[in-house]
C-alpha cells in the first residue's frame, strides 16, 4: 500500500516580513474596495473617481493615431521607428516628457528645465521614487498635513521614511504648525528632507491655499532650507475661471519638487503620473538633476511607463493643444454642478441637525461632513447593507486606530439623479444614528467640527505620529 507523504507548505512568520505589512492603514484601499463590491448596488460617495459619462473606447485608438501622426510630422520618424517606439521599451524618463513640459507651460505657466521630467506609473510612483531618493538613513523624516492622502502615507511607509503630521486649517496646510513640527523635529535630531503639500482642494479635505499663503510658504521653505513636493491632482477643477497659481510655477529657487497625474484629467486606465524635479544634485563630483537620480530608481523598480499609455496620454495632450485644462472642459462643468447639488442638498437636509456640519470646497472631488458620532468602517458597512450609501470614513486618512466623527463624500462619479437619491440615503443613515444616541448626540456635537472648517483632528487619542 502506497504510504502519502504529508504536504509540507511553507510559512512565514509575519514578523520577518517589511514593517509596512503590518499597519493597519495598508488595509485602508483593500477594505473600502471589498465593501463597494460587496455591494453594487449602493449609491457611491466614496470613490474619488473621474466622471465616466464621456468615456468612449473609440477614443483610445484616436489618440494613438495622433500621437503616431506627431511621431511622423514633428520627430520625422519612420514607421519602423513608430512602431519600435510603441513595442519596444523606452526611455526610462519616458517617451511624452516634451508634451508635458509643453503641457506644464500652457496651463500652469511652469517652465520645466531640460530633462527634469519622468514620466512614472501613476503619481503613486512618482511620489515613491521621490521619498525613496530623499530617504538617506533613519533620522530622515518628511511633514505633511493631517489627514493626509493615503497614497502619500503608504508610499513613505514602504520607504521607510517617518511622517510627522502638521495641522490642517481652513485654507489647507497650517504654515505656524509646520513651522513649530519642522523645528520640533530637527531639535529631537530629526532630519526633515520635504514637506508634501497639495494646494488645491487637497484630499481628503478638499481645502485650498490661497495666494499669500503659498508666498508665504515658499518663504519657509527658502529660509529653513525644505523642499516641498506639490501635488497637483485636482487644480484643473476649480469653480472658478481664473485659477490660483501652483507653487511651481512662483517657485524661483527649485524649491519645489511637482508631482502630477492624469489619472483625473486623463485617461485613469492608463496609469500615467509625472514628476518635475529640476533641483542640482552635486558633491560626488558630479552635477546632475534630481530627476536624473529618480530615473535610476525607476529604472529597478517599474523599468519603464508603458509606451503605448503614453501615447494615448501624448495623443489627448496634443489633440487639446497640450491643455488639459481645455480637454476637462465638459468634466470641470460636471463637477461643478455635483459639488454646487451636494452642499446645497447638504444644507436642505441637515441645515437645523445638530452637531451635523460640513465645508464647502470652491472645487475638487471632496466634501467633508462631521458628525456628532464616531464613523466606524462597521457603520460604513450597515450605511451599505441597510441603506444602500457608501462613504469614505475619515480615520483612513488618520490612522486605521483613530477615532473620528467625520466622513469624505465624492461628488465626482454620480449624476444629479443619483446625488438626491444618495443624500437621501444619508440623512436617513444619519438621522437613524442621532435617534439611536438620544441624549449623547448632544453632547457630543461639541467635539464636531464647524460648517467651514476642515478636519482638525480626530476624537480620541490620535495614532502615532511618525508613520
Amino acid at each position: 500500500m502506497e504510504i502519502t507523504q504529508p504536504e509540507i507548505v511553507a510559512e512565514l512568520n509575519a514578523a520577518t516580513l517589511h514593517a509596512s505589512l503590518a499597519d493597519a492603514s495598508m488595509e485602508s484601499m483593500n477594505l473600502l474596495n471589498q465593501i463597494a463590491d460587496e455591494y453594487p448596488e449602493a449609491i457611491s460617495f466614496a470613490a474619488g473617481r473621474p466622471y465616466e459619462g464621456f468615456y468612449d473606447a473609440a477614443q483610445v485608438h484616436e489618440y494613438l493615431q495622433t500621437f503616431c501622426d506627431h511621431l511622423r510630422s514633428e520627430r520625422r520618424m519612420t514607421e519602423t521607428e513608430i512602431a519600435r517606439t510603441l513595442y519596444q521599451y523606452g526611455e526610462t524618463k519616458g517617451i511624452i516628457a516634451g508634451l508635458i513640459a509643453r503641457g506644464l507651460a500652457v496651463d500652469e505657466g511652469i517652465e520645466a528645465v531640460d530633462g527634469s521630467v519622468v514620466v512614472t506609473v501613476g503619481c503613486q510612483e512618482a511620489m515613491f521614487l521621490v521619498l525613496r531618493a530623499l530617504r538617506a538613513g533613519s533620522r530622515d523624516a518628511v511633514l505633511a498635513p493631517r489627514p493626509a492622502y493615503v497614497g502619500l502615507t503608504g508610499a513613505a511607509l514602504l520607504a521607510d521614511l517617518p511622517v510627522l503630521p502638521v495641522h490642517t486649517g481652513e485654507h489647507g496646510i497650517d504654515l505656524d504648525d509646520l513651522l513649530t513640527q519642522l523645528r520640533r523635529a530637527r531639535a529631537a535630531g530629526r532630519r526633515v528632507r520635504a514637506c508634501y503639500v497639495t494646494p488645491d482642494f487637497s484630499n481628503p479635505v478638499g481645502a485650498s491655499m490661497d495666494v499669500a499663503d503659498r508666498h508665504r510658504l515658499l518663504e519657509i521653505a527658502e529660509n529653513e532650507n525644505l523642499l516641498l513636493l506639490e501635488d497637483n491632482a485636482y487644480g484643473v477643477f476649480h469653480t472658478s475661471a481664473e485659477r490660483p497659481p501652483t507653487l511651481k510655477s512662483l517657485d524661483r529657487n527649485r524649491r519645489v519638487v511637482y508631482l502630477g497625474s492624469f489619472a483625473k484629467t486623463g485617461v485613469p486606465g492608463a496609469r500615467v503620473g509625472f514628476v518635475v524635479a529640476d533641483q542640482r544634485v552635486t558633491g560626488d563630483g558630479g552635477d546632475r538633476l534630481l530627476a536624473d537620480e529618480l530615473s535610476k530608481i525607476k529604472s529597478m523598480l517599474t523599468v519603464n511607463t508603458s509606451p503605448i499609455a503614453q501615447a494615448v496620454i501624448g495623443g489627448k495632450l496634443l489633440r487639446h493643444g497640450c491643455s488639459m485644462v481645455e480637454a476637462n472642459r465638459r468634466e470641470t462643468d460636471v463637477y461643478r454642478r455635483n459639488l454646487n447639488q451636494v452642499l446645497a442638498g447638504l444644507a436642505r437636509r441637515f441645515a437645523d441637525c445638530p452637531g451635523v456640519t460640513w465645508n464647502e470646497p470652491t472645487g475638487g472631488f471632496f466634501v467633508v461632513v462631521s458628525v456628532p458620532f464616531v464613523v466606524t468602517d462597521a457603520f460604513l458597512q450597515h450605511a451599505a447593507r441597510r441603506f444602500g450609501v457608501l462613504f469614505t470614513p475619515m480615520h483612513h486618512f488618520y490612522g486605521a486606530s483613530a477615532q473620528c466623527r467625520q466622513l469624505r463624500l465624492s461628488i465626482s462619479t454620480l449624476t444629479p439623479e443619483r446625488i438626491e437619491q444618495g443624500l437621501d440615503r444619508l440623512a436617513a443613515l444619519i438621522t437613524e444614528r442621532l435617534r439611536a444616541n438620544g441624549g449623547t448626540a448632544a453632547q457630543e456635537a461639541g467635539a464636531a467640527n464647524g460648517a467651514a472648517t476642515p478636519p482638525a483632528a480626530p476624537a480620541g487619542p490620535p495614532p502615532d505620529g511618525a508613520r
